[in-house]
């Protein structure tokens, strides 16, 4: 009957008192320019409608979202709209969409890089991930908020951080628990707040109970117990005669878990079909049971089956809640699937321009083609010049030679002639005949070019400019006959060739070349000396 008595205070509330408010607040946001105002307004209308127009309470959500876009400072803007969203979701237990507008919000406050809004953001996804039952990131974001605290002179909030995280801890490592809320005690201990205590020492009793302390447990269940006051509300009174109540049921203490839970229940008897009502019947029913007391154990198992029926109904309502919140989420993806189908002829558009643009870009590459071909043409003119060039330099090469052996040949006529001109003067008797001849030997003396080699290395020169100087710079101790050799070599002469032009034995010529591939250190006889010299190419006229 209380609990229908409330139901219609909160209905007659709603409907007499905030209704004309929500209209006038509706009537204000159609004459309100400003974006900031305009997203205020539809998140109070939005908190207003969530429990009778869920709706139109989403719809105010999106509004609100959309406004906040357009606002100077949008992100901000966003992030506050997106903590509002939450705690309306929230209220209507969708965890997920909860968790969901949080983490944007938290995005949004840490890249912004504002601390105290990214440390409360963060103790809601704490608590969002320990209703989940996700432990591990549950203790991530309260081991944040706890670094956070620390940094502030708040040792109230710091306490109960301090309380969360050793809670989260409780099943899952004790020592750690107990490490948590010993922290909280130190704390606690400087404040004034005994409900803060009262808290921290039942807690401790608790986790001592689980580990079988029994010393400290009974300890801190004293000292809570000690605080106890008439200015400690019943909630937390009721918590601490609960906990006391289980610890005394594992320690098979019955009589005392039973005179424990009764005060309990008789505590929290406003709330007694929530889950601490719940607890405390089957602590109850069981402890009865295990006194073979039967009549009792049946009247609070049927108390605790009717509570368990009565949560399992308002489970049921938030089940289909959260069903109906999911359709209407399809809905809503079905008009934007229509919108989409009424943009659909902007991406017709998008792909004739996207034709028109491969068009131009075939056009570019035929260009492209017709360049590459035209730069292999003078890739193939430059080639057939270069050819050209080395023909010539062929050409050159065999000049040189045949310039060589022409005068060698003519030098050694003239020499022949000079001999038998020096023979015929000798056996002669005639002194007229005789100065006739010196006149004639003294002519062709003249004429023989006795430094033939000096003129073919100018020549030689003139053809290759680098040649000589390179190799005199790398093998300085060359001989002038040495150098004559590595330049007919550079010609590609054979033995042969290089033995008929300097008029040298085949044996000469080899015994040479030998010595050459010494002082150049060629000691790969797969190395040719013509090859290695050739690699001295320099400029070439």
């Amino acid at each position: 009957m209380g609990r229908i008595l409330c139901i219609f205070f909160i209905f007659t509330t709603f409907y007499i008192y905030p209704q004309s408010s929500t209209k006038e607040w509706i009537d204000s946001l159609n004459t309100i320019d400003n974006h900031e105002k305009k997203v205020d307004l539809a998140l109070k209308i939005a908190s207003k409608l969530q429990d009778s127009d869920w709706e139109r309470a989403v719809k105010y959500i999106e509004l609100a979202e959309s406004e906040a876009k357009k606002t100077d400072k949008s992100d901000l803007s966003l992030a506050k709209t997106y903590v509002t969203a939450a705690q309306i979701y929230d209220a209507k237990d969708v965890i997920d969409i909860t968790l969901q507008y949080n983490l944007k919000a938290y995005d949004i406050y840490k890249s912004n890089n504002i601390i105290d809004e990214t440390a409360r953001i963060e103790n809601n996804l704490a608590i969002i991930y320990a209703k989940s039952n996700n432990e591990e990131k549950a203790l991530k974001y309260f081991l944040h908020v706890y670094r956070y605290q620390k940094s502030k002179n708040e040792p109230d909030k710091l306490v109960k951080i301090l309380n969360n995280i050793g809670t989260t801890y409780l099943g899952k490592s004790l020592d750690s628990s107990l490490y948590y809320y010993h922290k909280a005690d130190a704390i606690a201990k400087t404040l004034k707040d005994n409900r803060l205590k009262v808290y921290v020492y039942t807690n401790l009793a608790r986790a001592y109970g689980l580990k079988k302390d029994k010393k400290n447990a009974g300890f801190y269940f004293e000292k809570a117990f000690s605080l106890t006051d008439s200015s400690i509300d019943n909630s937390l009174k009721a918590f601490t005669y609960e906990s006391l109540s289980e610890y005394n049921f594992q320690e098979k203490k019955l009589d005392e878990a039973i005179l424990n839970a009764k005060s309990a229940l008789e505590l929290s008897k406003d709330n007694e079909f929530g889950f601490a009502g719940l607890r405390l019947n089957k602590i109850l029913y069981q402890a009865y049971l295990g006194k073979e007391d039967y009549k009792n154990a049946v009247h609070y198992f049927e108390k605790y089956n009717a509570i368990s029926d009565s949560i399992n109904i308002e489970q049921k309502a938030v089940n289909l809640e959260r069903i109906r919140l999911e359709q209407d989420y399809k809905v809503r993806s079905q008009i934007r699937t229509l919108v989409e189908e009424k943009t659909r002829f902007k991406y017709y558009v998008v792909g004739l321009i996207l034709v028109v643009g491969i068009l131009t870009l075939v056009l570019l590459l035929i260009r492209y083609r017709n360049r590459n071909i035209k730069n292999q043409l003078e890739k193939e003119k430059l080639k057939a010049k270069q050819q050209e060039l080395n023909q010539s330099l062929e050409a050159k090469n065999m000049v040189l030679v045949g310039k060589a052996m022409a005068e060698i040949h003519r030098t050694d006529n003239i020499n022949e002639i000079l001999t038998d001109l020096k023979k015929i003067k000798l056996k002669t008797a005639n002194k007229e005949l005789q100065q006739a001849i010196d006149i004639v030997l003294k002519r062709l003396e003249k004429d023989l070019n006795a430094d033939i080699w000096k003129e073919f290395e100018i020549s030689f020169e003139q053809v290759h400019k680098s040649f000589f100087d390179k190799l005199t710079i790398d093998y300085p101790t060359l001989t002038p006959k040495e150098r004559r050799l590595c330049a007919l070599l550079y010609l590609d002469l054979t033995t042969k060739e290089i033995s008929q032009i300097t008029g040298q034995s085949f044996k000469s010529i080899e015994n040479a070349r030998t010595r050459l591939r010494k002082k150049f250190d060629l000691t790969n006889e797969k190395v040719n000396l013509s090859t290695y010299l050739n690699s001295f190419k320099g400029d070439s006229l």
